[in-house]
């Protein structure tokens, strides 16, 4: 074993990948940064359609005439791409070589396009026995919308419970998902998860599985604390108006306004042990004495009052005094972080969650690493490859001489 095999656990492990867009490709990700060879397989002509949404959101401009685009390096880093047209017949045997050749199939295309291509799962077990076989949908494999696309926005967001959670009552817009692929990111983690668990039952048992994960599993799963509420009480549950501050028995959960408009996250669980403590590190010693909130159930009791004075007490400083501050007690708290200062946040790069990668054009660059990490060694990141970047290296590996590659690239067959 390699001396960094310990903490690329899916070292020797070949992922056949046949989908498009973010969520069944970032599992590839997943699992490529977890040390598998991942193989992805790109339509010959028009490649991936992710890479057409670069243009279609603008994102060239942004990058400069660099070659790094977000959108593709997030789901696809430590891939490797090959052109193959599945659709002509002299692909056929690229295909099948691969799938000899690989422990996983892992796919988001529809069930009408996957018969079409010839790469259903019975298909691929003909060729393959062996191989695991996944499925990323929209809202399943079976029942009344199998054949049905869907995307993170309609069947993980809308359909799974979240947009209702976090749009307020009698509001006039649906809240929007706070990032693009969100779902797509979580359902791809829970992808790999599967991917695992489905390779170390092949190993103990012999037996390969077929697995299925949907957008809409997934968020159900993200909403089940809700959902699982409503199934117990046989029916939608009551709409609940928050407070504007903290919560209904305690000053100390919720979200708070600084002086400079931001936001300040309170989680401090126990009223009664926190509160005195707040009150100190705030300079109000004061309020832990008076007489409304000396014992926690008065606190409770009379939370509302609490919460205003602690809204008007946050409202007197900045964001950046607030953090320093509040970091010399021990209540539960969160700063409420763009996007940006997520990618400076000091745990995550003390844990090796903001990881280098080196572009196509040899720059240094970051991507957000995955959450899971093997033996505290952060995970060590290779770029996404460019279209069809690994064709003619790939075909080699299988066997095919430089004269049958030619002759497929004259076909059409691959790119």
């Amino acid at each position: 074993m390699e001396a960094d095999a310990v903490h690329r656990p899916m070292e020797g492990v070949r992922i056949l990948e046949v989908a498009q867009f973010t969520f069944v490709p970032a599992a590839g990700a997943v699992l490529a940064d977890w040390g598998a060879d991942v193989i992805k397989i790109e339509h010959a002509e028009r490649g991936d359609a992710q890479r057409g949404l670069v243009r279609v959101l603008g994102q060239e401009a942004m990058s400069k005439g660099s070659s790094f685009f977000p959108i593709m390096e997030g789901p696809n880093r430590g891939k490797r791409s090959i052109g193959v047209a599945l659709e002509r017949p002299s692909a056929r045997r690229v295909l099948e070589e691969l799938v000899r050749s690989s422990d996983v199939f892992l796919t988001n295309f529809l069930p009408g396009a996957r018969a079409k291509l010839k790469i259903d799962v019975e298909d691929i077990r003909a060729i393959n026995p062996d191989i695991i076989y996944v499925r990323g949908s929209g809202f399943g494999a079976r029942g009344p919308e199998r054949d049905k696309g869907g995307y993170d926005s309609t069947a993980f967001w809308a359909r799974g419970g979240s947009a209702a959670g976090v749009t307020p009552p009698g509001a006039d817009r649906m809240t929007r998902m706070p990032a693009g692929a969100y779902g797509d990111s979580m359902g791809g983690m829970t992808i790999a998860g599967g991917i695992a668990a489905a390779l170390f039952q092949r190993q103990r048992t012999g037996e390969p599985s077929v697995i299925d994960v949907s957008l809409l599993g997934v968020g159900a799963w993200a909403t089940q604390y809700l959902v699982n509420r409503a199934l117990m009480v046989g029916g939608p549950l009551p709409v609940q108006e928050q407070p504007k501050h903290g919560s209904a028995a305690n000053p100390l959960i919720g979200a708070y306004r600084t002086a400079d408009d931001r936001w300040l996250e309170f989680s401090m669980l126990q009223p009664g042990r926190y509160w005195p403590e707040f009150c100190r590190v705030v300079g109000r010693e004061d309020l832990a004495c008076d007489e409304r909130f000396d014992s926690t159930e008065k606190i409770m009791a009379n939370a509302a009052e609490a919460a205003d004075i602690v809204a008007e007490i946050v409202r007197q400083r900045p964001f950046a005094e607030w953090t320093e501050t509040l970091a010399r007690g021990e209540g539960q708290w969160g700063a409420v972080q763009n996007a940006w200062e997520v990618g400076q946040d000091p745990s995550l790069r003390a844990n090796g969650l903001i990881a280098q990668v080196v572009d196509a054009d040899g720059r240094e660059r970051e991507l957000v690493a995955n959450p899971v990490q093997f033996d505290q060694t952060p995970a060590s990141l290779t770029r996404a490859p460019q279209f069809a970047e690994h064709t003619d290296e790939v075909l080699r590996d299988i066997g095919l001489s430089d004269e049958e590659l030619l002759q497929l690239k004259i076909d059409g067959a691959v790119t």
